[in-house]
């Protein structure tokens, strides 16, 4: 009579396969540490991101997600300044990871905000001017008229966007502009726009001081 109880010498059921989980895990890990090394000035594109992708789908390997999207997008602030709508599109992206990548946009806005030291007037750096109008403004998907309002001694009392267009219209009130200044008591104006459909260059054409 055989006996019903499983072969005890028939071959088990062989374990998934760890040997790609512990490469991925491995190459990210050398990642980090290069750019604990070195620095994210010394890093690719691609490299960076894959890192900032590490944070919004951490269990995966991001790097040919990284390539991917700077294919489609451009560039790596195109990438965190593309639309939700935009970012849907991509396999490998749901909504949690969409939501962190403009968390991680939010940020970078927030932190050029700060560098601006209210103490000092802001005219005093242009590169700096430019590196924070670029990083609030630059890779927006449609045009913005934004306002630099500043005191006296040209420190910055507020930024605010003034307008908002199409890809390639905004329209301006100069009434609106006088209004809010006199509610700021502004003494000095610095007016900004962009052009989402040329490549990026913010010039002194771009950023107007009276």
């Amino acid at each position: 009579m055989m006996s019903e109880r499983p072969d005890e010498l028939a071959e088990a059921p062989f374990p998934a396969p760890e040997a790609d989980i512990d490469d991925h895990a491995g190459h990210r890990q050398r990642v980090r540490e290069r750019f604990l090394k070195v620095g994210g000035d010394a890093l690719e594109d691609y490299e960076l991101l894959e890192l900032a992708l590490q944070l919004v789908i951490p269990r995966k390997d991001t790097k040919g997600l990284a390539k991917t999207l700077l294919r489609e997008f451009g560039s790596f602030s195109g990438v965190f300044n593309a639309s939700e709508a935009r970012l849907a599109k991509i396999k490998g992206l749901g909504d949690t990871s969409i939501a962190h990548i403009k968390v991680i946009q939010a940020v970078a806005a927030r932190f050029g905000r700060d560098r601006i030291d209210a103490e000092q007037p802001i005219l005093s750096s242009w590169s700096q001017l430019i590196d924070y109008c670029r990083s609030q403004m630059a890779f927006q998907s449609i045009e913005q008229f934004r306002i630099l309002f500043l005191d006296k001694k040209n420190r910055l009392i507020a930024d605010e966007v003034q307008q908002t267009g199409t890809v390639d219209h905004t329209p301006v009130y100069p009434r609106e502009v006088i209004k809010r200044s006199l509610e700021l008591s502004a003494t000095a104006l610095i007016l900004v726009h962009n052009h989402p459909k040329t490549p990026i260059s913010i010039t002194q054409d771009h950023a107007v001081s009276h």
